[in-house]
């Protein structure tokens, strides 16, 4: 698959310290110019430890080394990745961690943090009042000790409970490998900030946190070595959703489709989408690879089995205003909810999964053309109480659907045979237009794109407690 290189800033493979805010790091880098030591590289001691000036982010944190020299630093020192399924509670631990480094003090041969030592003077002179006041000693004593161990390990203990929801990375190839990740998830924040009111460009961002996690987790257990092969897919996936996020947000003349009408009148977005990911779902095994054609399968042994899909008009509702639903997609697997008509449901599901490719899209008019033009339907099943079964589960979110609202010409595609010709007549032309198996395919590829969009990072899910597939043996 040919993949677009990106052009636009949002997507830039460079990742610069403050880049939305380039005052703030002069501010920080002149504190740390005054208040501590900058490494000059050469000239400093083995053990030399480099101030670090911290970016905090929505997604994690990255802390930069101060050059010498006054320039940008190109290779970030450490970057931390939040879980994308915090809690309130673990989002606020989260926060704690992510607080600037706390300064040390050397006393002696003991070094402490600035607040321990002076939490430590303020108690002894809390201390000493109280004793003026006849405060009783073994009451002062204790309260005097134990504040500055509090001040001094309870951090530690905050930061280590925050810390199973993080990954931190430091290592230095890793740590660049991770940066290019979060260079292109900054471009899809900064995206989305842009066209707010976009539901892809906030899903994008969802699904590249997921990622760029999942990235981070994978870095902390192996190197990017005998990790490559995931790390190359989770790469290839931020760099499709970067891009095209960009089309979306800033279309300009020959990007993708995402801002035109074709000559089928399939104007973008087709129709709503399924819920995002839900927090019981892994996904550290989710890497799906974006679709740039619903009937052609991407073979990968990296790449989890994707399902078959049943796309099928019904009946026009309304789930809210001029917003009109005509057709939905959804999991094969559907077929198999107990609230199905069966065993018609398992017996069209077994029809609809035979000889198919790995996430293709299989409208029921093709299942027609299969079955002799509709004659051997009574052998399969009820093909209409089924797909109003289907359409009562969606409506109850008892399962995942991709609801469109196709266009009329597109629609009748939809519902016609793969060998099938529909005519249009256009009274201002005054003349007849022709639209065959070619057209009906540039239907298909752009609900295949709108599926990848929605199925990015959680799958379709087909419904709960469905039946067992029959035996293949017994088919029909």
């Amino acid at each position: 698959m040919t993949i677009q290189a990106p052009q636009k800033a949002g997507t830039a493979q460079r990742l610069s310290p403050f880049r939305q805010r380039p005052k703030q790091w002069e501010r920080n880098r002149s504190r740390a110019v005054r208040d501590g030591h900058v490494c000059s590289g050469s000239g400093c001691a083995a053990d030399c430890e480099p101030v670090l000036i911290r970016e905090r982010t929505g997604w994690g944190w990255i802390d930069w080394t101060v050059p010498a020299d006054g320039s940008l630093p190109e290779q970030a020192h450490r970057i931390a990745v939040f879980t994308p399924t915090a809690t309130r509670a673990q989002c606020l631990g989260l926060r704690w961690l992510a607080r600037r480094p706390a300064h040390w003090i050397r006393l002696g041969p003991v070094a402490v943090r600035t607040a321990t030592a002076v939490v430590a003077a303020l108690t002894l002179l809390a201390a000493a009042l109280a004793v003026i006041h006849r405060v009783p000693f073994d009451v002062v004593l204790p309260a005097a000790a134990l504040a500055p161990l509090l001040v001094e390990h309870l951090p530690d203990r905050l930061d280590a409970r925050a810390g199973e929801n993080v990954r931190i990375i430091e290592a230095e190839a890793a740590c660049r490998y991770l940066q290019r990740l979060a260079a292109l998830h900054t471009g899809l924040v900064h995206a989305a900030a842009a066209g707010s009111d976009r539901y892809e460009a906030r899903r994008a961002v969802e699904v590249g946190h997921h990622q760029l996690f999942d990235a981070a987790d994978l870095l902390q257990r192996h190197d990017t070595r005998s990790a490559s092969g995931e790390l190359i897919a989770r790469e290839r996936l931020m760099l499709q959703l970067a891009v095209q996020t960009n089309q979306l947000v800033t279309p300009t003349e020959g990007d993708a489709p995402s801002a035109r009408h074709d000559r089928l009148g399939v104007q973008q977005p087709l129709g709503p989408y399924p819920p995002g990911p839900r927090a019981s779902v892994d996904h550290s095994a989710s890497i799906l690879l974006m679709k740039e054609e619903s009937h052609m399968s991407q073979d990968s042994p990296e790449q989890p089995a994707r399902e078959v899909y049943l796309l099928f008009a019904h009946e026009a509702y309304y789930p809210a205003a001029a917003q009109e639903i005509n057709t939905s997609l959804v999991a094969a697997a559907s077929l198999l909810h107990p609230r199905v008509r069966q065993p018609d449901g398992a017996r069209i599901y077994d029809r609809l999964t035979r000889d198919r490719r790995p996430g293709e899209i299989v409208p029921l008019s093709t299942l027609t053309h299969e079955l002799d033009g509709g004659a051997r339907w009574p052998e399969v099943g009820n093909w209409e109480a089924v797909t109003a079964d289907l359409l009562q589960l969606i409506q109850d979110c008892d399962c995942d659907a991709l609801s469109l609202g196709l266009p009329d010409i597109a629609r009748a595609l939809v519902c016609a045979g793969p060998h099938t010709e529909v005519r249009s007549y256009d009274p201002a032309a005054g003349r007849y237009q022709a639209y065959g198996p070619a057209e009906r395919s540039e239907v298909l590829v752009e609900v295949g794109k709108k599926l990848a969009w929605a199925e990015a990072g959680c799958a379709l899910w087909p419904g709960d407690g469905l039946l067992v597939p029959g035996n293949p043996g017994e088919r029909t």
